[in-house]
């Protein structure tokens, strides 16, 4: 890591690690209790707020905003996979769900991020436990579950050295090398205590962005921070009532944006350009909640089209149309343990619904799985689909 490059002192320290092969390593200060805010950032945080705000509103105002839980907190999880590496999609990971069937690794991954999300929410909202490094490391030990990575200690903080983005895998040449351990220990325990202040002077957004900073930049796993980080933005803001669910796929947007996601990051590291993440950081949740409630106005009208479609016929279907939204990809076992019917009853109401054009019907020939799909609410959760 290049020491000169790190010349705003309000943001850390640079440090030398001792030994015949040193090598520099950054320290972070303190989160700011204050942060002066520019005209524009000030513009950007109430652009953000307010839609939130809307993404916030729609969920609580659906018949079934339980319903597009599963869908967005999938979205989120591929997103936020895409940008390690994984190249999972969001039809491939809908299929593995409701198959049990997870073809490679990059599948599982994503599928352990939905898990530990759900465990984070779940834990918030039903166990009534606060958001800690405990609960922070729950869920990494279920991030890297069965995964590659799964060596690196899941569920532990790290015990030795890390580094970001070098060519040679050496701390030396890396771009960013996080805090030595006994060093990262202290700035985690400074990084609860910002979370759990009682009087914050700082408004909720600013502080989830510096929050997120901050973990990245502590990195205290040896893999999976960039997941864990991002997925504690959502649950951060659950946990303050902004949002009643994880409605918002932030993670979509920094995957788009990835290079300047990671230059925003470090150039507040290298040069305490704060500013500038923040308004990406706004930007990001402005733009990602405003698509989040476009895509629930879409899929709430072909909700209420499907079950028009289906009005007069047995009250079943409609359940199994909201087994689409929650799960765009259908199975005869799964309609069956989702809903306690029999194989022919499941069988009937996938036929009733393939009659109505809702659903298609794929595979054929014995021994192959059959699968129903809905064409219409693929293409509104996963645009990049191919047809």
């Amino acid at each position: 890591m290049d020491a000169t490059r790190f010349v705003a002192s309000q943001w850390g320290r640079v440090v030398s690690t001792p030994g015949p092969a040193s090598y520099a390593a950054f320290v972070p200060g303190p989160l700011p209790q204050e942060v002066q805010l520019t005209t524009e950032t000030v513009l950007k945080l109430s652009e953000a707020a307010a839609a939130l705000g809307r993404l916030a509103g729609a969920g609580r105002l659906l018949p079934n905003p339980h319903l597009l839980v599963s869908a967005y907190t999938t979205r989120e999880a591929v997103s936020s996979s895409r940008i390690e590496g994984t190249q999972a999609s969001v039809t491939e990971v809908f299929d593995a769900v409701v198959t049990g069937e997870t073809k490679r690794d990059d599948t599982r991954e994503v599928i352990n991020y939905i898990t530990a999300l759900n465990h984070g929410v779940k834990r918030l909202q039903v166990d009534d436990f606060p958001i800690c490094l405990r609960l922070i490391r729950e869920m990494h030990g279920i991030l890297l579950r069965g995964v590659r990575g799964q060596d690196k200690t899941p569920g532990e903080f790290r015990v030795s050295q890390n580094w970001i983005d070098s060519p040679d895998n050496r701390p030396a040449t890396a771009r960013f090398v996080p805090p030595p351990v006994e060093e990262m220990g202290r700035a985690l325990d400074d990084w609860e205590k910002y979370l759990h202040e009682k009087h914050p002077r700082l408004p909720l957004l600013i502080r989830s962005a510096l929050l997120h900073y901050q973990f990245e930049t502590i990195h205290p796993f040896l893999d999976g921070n960039g997941r864990l980080g991002r997925l504690f933005i959502v649950l951060y803001l659950m946990d303050r009532g902004r949002l009643p669910a994880p409605l918002l796929y932030l993670s979509g947007y920094f995957d788009q944006r990835k290079s300047d996601y990671y230059d925003r990051l470090q150039y507040v590291r290298e040069r305490g350009e704060i500013k500038e993440w923040l308004i990406f950081f706004l930007d990001g949740v402005a733009v990602q909640a405003a698509d989040a409630v476009d895509r629930a106005e879409q899929l709430s009208d072909l909700r209420e089209n499907y079950r028009a479609r289906l009005r007069g016929t047995w009250g079943r279907a409609r359940e199994v149309v909201d087994l689409l939204f929650a799960n765009p990809i259908l199975t005869v076992r799964y309609v069956q343990q989702q809903l306690g019917l029999s194989q022919p009853g499941a069988n009937n109401l996938l036929r009733r619904l393939t009659e109505q054009r809702i659903v298609q019907e794929v595979g054929t020939g014995p021994g192959v799985r059959h699968r129903w799909f809905s064409d219409e609410i693929l293409k509104v959760l996963d645009p990049d689909r191919q047809s």
